[in-house]
């Protein structure tokens, strides 16, 4: 197992800088940079009121016009003020060196500061960090507290009129996005156009050190409560089939017969011999499950009900094209991901021993 370990420790560094590499390349063709961005607010042609950089004014000069310039917008500006651009944004060096620095400093976890935003990224990250592990933890807990029971409640009963209805309602909630449900339960219960029942925005009230120590977390699930129902759908479906057929699986096979015909009842082989082999997948997989639901799943949602996350950090950042960001939360989540896959697969080994990994390819 530990030469197994090192392995796949080792392929973590072409793969993570396979997709650095891949991202950056990407980057380097996209319009609308930061000194495109800088450039179209010093003209006048902004279309984000979220994008400032200190002292920009100070850097407009009286020179003439630069035609031939590389970006869009620039035509008419001092040639010098692009110049200083490029270097506070770090373009007046090639590409290759750019990103030879840039990986020589997510190494040592130096991810800088933000083109616009005057703080470091990492202290943007421990601010917006809270409010994903909110809806990381509780999407979690929420869905696994109401999937598995269900999953093997319609194992047992597969077939039967209870297992048939609710697959319709776990298809119908699966093939309907996150986001979409989430606007409709706004229009529903948020002040649309039925109900004001829940809050649009935000995770706490504007009062909420005011309030009493037993309402404060009352107006915290009072403001979670749409987030969450939005975000456990695709997690609820996936962990009820997946635990459900797990454990028609298991029941099918010899020791359950077996075990049967010594005289012991159902929920004693259910529980007592079927559970821990039928949830072997799926406490394994409960790491990438967390990761899955911690950053992949919450962008939209949190734009949608102005949850101020990393989801909703992430977007803003591509969009004013903050940069600094945009790749230290790339390399962050990449890394994250890659060490939750072998996380998992240990786990496989520890609830499991009859699984060895040192006999496969990685």
């Amino acid at each position: 197992m530990g030469a197994y370990i090192i392995r796949r420790l080792l392929l973590m560094i072409p793969t993570i800088i396979g997709i650095m590499a891949i991202s950056f390349t990407v980057i380097q063709f996209a319009p609308g940079g930061p000194v495109e961005q800088v450039i179209a607010q010093l003209t006048g042609q902004a279309d984000s009121a979220d994008q400032r950089l200190s002292g920009g004014g100070d850097l407009l000069g009286d020179g003439g016009g630069d035609e031939g310039s590389k970006y869009r917008g620039a035509q008419g500006l001092d040639p010098e003020l692009i110049a200083k651009l490029e270097k506070q944004f770090g373009f007046d060096k090639p590409p290759l060196t750019r990103f030879g620095e840039m990986m020589w400093n997510y190494i040592r976890f130096d991810f800088g500061e933000s083109f616009f935003r005057n703080t470091t990224v990492l202290d943007l990250v421990k601010e917006k960090l809270p409010v994903s592990i909110s809806l990381g933890i509780w999407i979690l807990i929420f869905s696994y507290a109401i999937s598995i029971p269900l999953g093997i409640r319609k194992a047992v009963k597969d077939g039967s009129t209870f297992d048939v209805w609710t697959s319709g309602v776990i298809v119908i909630g699966y093939a309907v996005p996150s986001f979409l449900f989430g606007i409709l339960l706004i229009v529903l219960f948020a002040g649309g156009s039925f109900y004001d029942w829940f809050p649009l925005r935000g995770l706490i009230s504007d009062n909420f050190d005011q309030l009493a120590w037993w309402q404060k977390p009352l107006d915290y699930f009072w403001h979670l409560t749409l987030p969450l129902i939005s975000l456990s759908l695709a997690a609820f479906a996936t962990t009820t089939l997946l635990t459900k057929n797990s454990f028609i699986e298991e029941i099918k096979k010899q020791y359950v017969v077996t075990a049967r015909a010594k005289g012991l009842n159902e929920r004693q082989v259910l529980y007592g011999h079927v559970f821990r082999n039928a949830m072997l997948i799926i406490i394994a997989g409960f790491p990438g499950a967390f990761i899955s639901a911690f950053f992949t799943g919450s962008l939209l949602i949190e734009n949608i009900f102005s949850l101020d996350g990393l989801g909703r950090l992430g977007y803003l950042s591509v969009v004013n094209r903050d940069y600094p960001i945009v790749f230290a939360t790339l390399y962050i989540f990449s890394l994250l991901g890659l060490a939750v896959s072998l996380i998992s697969d240990l786990i496989y080994t520890w609830i499991d021993p009859r699984i060895d990994f040192e006999r496969r390819d990685v």
